[in-house]
């Protein structure tokens, strides 16, 4: 087993580290495709993999060191012009990525892996070597680069004198290293002063070279080209130390910081500190060039040491999701407690006791939004996938498309974060393969030849509204019901009735499609069935604008937390039912003497638009005895998709926040309930499930609600 012997401490900060950086190149490397002439970018790229290139070699991870190496090679090749940036070669450095993300995957789970594919290892030797494979031979050859300025020769680095026994401590050495990288001291400083270092301009390649040096570069990725080098004279620490002028070469320098950190010996050997600190030493590399002062230090005489520097106080802790999950349960089970606390203080005169619930009142909710907080992720964990996800398959189509992200920072409770990635990835490739056009069609409609796709996160109250917007073709809706009929869907009546909102839900009927052909994309007539299920699933909602020609908007909205769910709580046959609070939309009092019946289903007319009523208790109430048809009664008004529906409930009891516990097996599976939860006055109330509530009851009624689902008897 690869990981036997392994520091976990050591493993798991690599894992957390390089997650990060592999998760961000992943976006770099898209955005270096639209701009390839962003310097920066190629250089943030370029330390990415080195880093994590490093990480992995000082682990022992030589698989993963020879295709981070071979990667790091061909951008070290873009840095130089020997090569441009254009598609034959991102398709290439993104199968190297790919490659590496599933290497990475495998360690995360302490899996053994096989070494990268040989073809993909000799392309990437191709491509830094400044040729591309045959099928590139097209591209144009990139422009030659400037000529480099020419720079003076790098002054020496002279070690602090006086020392008795010719070695220096590590707060010497620390210094050293903070000085060639410009970090800690300003210019003239007196630490600076202290330190004694006549510093210099340093070259990118002599940069890299001390890196590679320190983080273990070369162990597995070295080219056989610099094996066949004649081997120099590595002088010892002492012949260097003897220099009778205490000044030392670069090449002594790199020498000196190979001996002190052990280069040469095997990971996880005698020189496992060496090592750690050679690794520390090569997270600094955060430019591409490190300059300094040449006059900030004078050559003065040796002064006393300095007091060593007092480490900073870690101010993170990294914790498993499980805790953060118990403690919310916790919290959750107190907010019952507070409720109860709340209806008890309300029947007793007890000013003690009431300002004590109030008390209890805010600190829960402080507790619950404090705990909310630790389990927040900002919604660019979803949309980070996406500049890839587009980018692929607009090359597959042959479309120009550009992606606009928005709202990146909004934060967002980390099970709905895991939960929506999957719809989301499926919403825009909907976008990419259905919405936008060819080039030409979009040239021939009098719009630009690239489409955009813009992902949009705002919060609004205690919820999440997620935006997908395109500005392609648009949805027609005669198409659509057109083929809802060939497929059997709906009928022709309930076809002619369907207004045009009624029309866009169709699409997330099951086996819905517009496709002719099924392509590797879309064609099955799978996918947005399970995709309404997946939001519904998380109380959410999906809402779809579209304007033939002009364009279609999703519309997505999600709960900030599933952990507490804010509810309406009602009476129905003398039992209390919760309806999550994001379903509803109006409650009034109304005489039920007025409904009318049309086409044999109840019907209410609210502000000149007729909606289907409801009465709760012929679903929930399995005694027929105590099934009673209130002249009066309360009126409910819940929003399931685009489409209305009115509920007749016995009673109000109000607003609640509950948590939802899952239903035992004796109610499990039970149509149109999520789960129960515990009540204010210790009582149970069941929680419902309105969309399948309505796919499990309502269609023996009203057959032609094709606005619900999409299909009649599925609703």
């Amino acid at each position: 087993m690869a990981y036997d012997g392994v520091d976990e401490e050591i493993l798991q900060d690599f894992i957390v580290e390089a997650s990060e950086i592999i998760e961000t190149l992943n976006e770099q490397l898209v955005q270096l495709e639209e701009s390839p002439e962003d310097h920066d970018l190629l250089n943030a790229i370029f330390r990415g993999f080195h880093t994590v290139k490093g990480g992995a070699g000082f682990l022992s991870l030589t698989n993963l060191v020879e295709v981070c190496h071979a990667a790091e090679n061909v951008f070290d090749s873009l840095r130089n012009g020997k090569v441009s940036v254009n598609p034959v070669a991102m398709d290439i450095i993104l199968r190297a990525y790919d490659c590496i993300k599933e290497m990475f995957d495998h360690v995360t789970n302490r899996e053994d892996f096989d070494p990268a594919p040989k073809d993909l290892l000799a392309e990437l030797k191709q491509l830094a070597n400044g040729s591309l494979p045959a099928k590139a031979a097209a591209t144009p050859a990139p422009p030659p680069a400037p000529p480099k300025e020419e720079k003076p020769a790098p002054k020496q680095i002279v070690i602090p004198a006086g020392n008795p026994d010719d070695t220096i401590t590590d707060d010497e050495f620390e210094s050293l290293l903070d000085q060639l990288h410009g970090v800690g001291h300003a210019p003239g400083s007196a630490e600076d002063q202290h330190n004694q270092l006549v510093t210099s301009d340093v070259t990118d390649a002599e940069f890299e070279k001390l890196l590679d040096g320190v983080s273990g570069a070369g162990t597995a990725g070295e080219s056989a080209e610099s094996k066949e080098e004649t081997p120099k004279h590595q002088p010892t620490v002492e012949e260097i130390m003897s220099n009778p002028d205490d000044t030392i070469t670069d090449d002594e320098f790199e020498a000196l910081l190979d001996q002190l950190h052990g280069k040469g010996h095997a990971p996880g050997q005698d020189d496992k500190t060496g090592s750690a600190s050679a690794s520390s030493a090569a997270k600094p590399a955060a430019s591409e060039t490190v300059k300094t002062d040449a006059a900030a230090a004078p050559a003065a005489k040796p002064a006393a040491k300095s007091a060593p520097a007092v480490p900073p106080v870690e101010s993170t802790v990294r914790v498993d999701t499980k805790i953060l999950d118990t403690i919310m349960n916790m919290v959750g089970e107190l907010v019952l407690v507070r409720n109860r606390l709340i209806s008890i203080g309300s029947m007793h005169n007890d000013d003690e006791l009431s300002k004590a619930v109030s008390n209890l009142d805010v600190v829960t909710a402080d507790l619950q939004g404090a705990v909310m907080k630790t389990r927040m992720q900002p919604v660019k964990k979803v949309f980070g996938r996406f500049p890839r996800v587009v980018r692929d398959l607009a090359r597959n189509l042959n479309k120009e498309i550009e992606l606009v992200m928005i709202g990146e920072d909004t934060d967002l409770d980390k099970n709905l974060v895991d939960a929506l990635a999957d719809p989301m990835v499926h919403l825009v490739r909907n976008s990419c393969d259905h919405g936008i056009e060819l080039p030409e069609a979009r040239i021939k409609a009098g719009k630009p030849p690239k489409g955009q796709i813009r992902l949009e996160a705002s919060q609004e109250g205690d919820h999440i509204l997620l935006r997908i917007i395109d500005d392609g073709a648009g949805m027609d809706p005669e198409k659509l019901k057109k083929v809802a009929l060939d497929k059997g869907i709906i009928n022709q009546e309930t076809a002619s009735k369907m207004s045009d909102s009624e029309a866009f839900q169709l699409i997330f009927a099951p086996g819905f499609s517009t496709k002719s052909q099924i392509t590797d994309i879309s064609g099955r007539g799978v996918g947005m069935d399970v995709v309404k299920t997946s939001i519904t699933k998380l109380n959410g909602s999906l809402h779809i604008i579209s304007e033939k020609g002009v364009g279609t908007t999703l519309e997505i909205k999600v709960p900030l937390t599933l952990a507490i769910l804010p509810t309406l709580m009602v009476l129905v046959g003398g039992q209390s039912f919760a309806l999550p609070l994001t379903s509803v939309n109006e409650i009034f009092h109304l005489d039920l003497s007025q409904v009318k019946v049309v086409d044999g289903q109840t019907t209410i007319v609210i502000r000149e638009k007729a909606i289907a009523l409801f009465y709760l208790q012929d679903w929930l109430i399995r005694d027929p005895s105590k099934i009673v048809r209130p002249t009066q009664g309360h009126v409910v008004i819940v929003q399931v998709g685009q489409q209305q529906i009115a509920f007749v409930v016995d009673g109000l009891i109000g607003q609640e926040e509950v948590v939802i516990k899952p239903l035992d097996d004796l109610l499990k599976g039970t149509p149109g309930m999520a789960g129960a939860t515990i009540t204010s006055d210790g009582g149970i109330a069941l929680i419902i499930d309105v969309p399948n509530l309505l796919k499990h009851y309502a269609h023996r009624q009203y057959r032609n609600m094709a606005g619900l689902s999409g299909a009649p008897g599925r609703l």
